[in-house]
């Protein structure tokens, strides 16, 4: 399976908020994918709607978005909506997992069921 992120802005956001990939340590420490892993996925789903929508989030947005993941986590949260500007994101809290995403026009057309929670950030 190929884990390569096509999305720019969020390769940009992973290298600014982890910096470069760590190299393993001689006890067998985290690796690049491990750090990424534990911050916030987004599904092959996700980046085909992103892509497809030309929904580009800035390195600042995909903070804010984290933030409102790990917000919604506290709150004991499993499926979030996560608006960010013009753009709403379902999110699995629990696998911390982008699953879609939607822009300002979709956002009239569309009804988000399967969620329980919901974060402006």
């Amino acid at each position: 399976m190929d884990n390569t992120i096509q999305n720019t802005q969020i390769q940009q956001l992973i290298q600014s908020r982890v910096g470069p990939a760590p190299q393993p340590n001689q006890a067998g420490g985290p690796d690049f994918e491990a750090v990424l892993a534990n911050r916030l996925k987004v599904s092959q789903h996700a980046k085909t709607r992103l892509a497809s929508r030309d929904l580009q989030l800035d390195p600042s947005a995909w903070e804010r978005v984290v933030s409102g993941v790990d917000k919604a986590a506290q709150k004991g949260a499993k499926e979030t909506l996560v608006m960010v500007d013009d753009v709403a994101l379902v999110v699995s809290v629990k696998n911390r997992t982008v699953i879609t995403a939607v822009d300002k026009q979709k956002l009239k057309e569309n009804v988000f069921t399967n969620i329980d929670s919901a974060v402006i950030a």
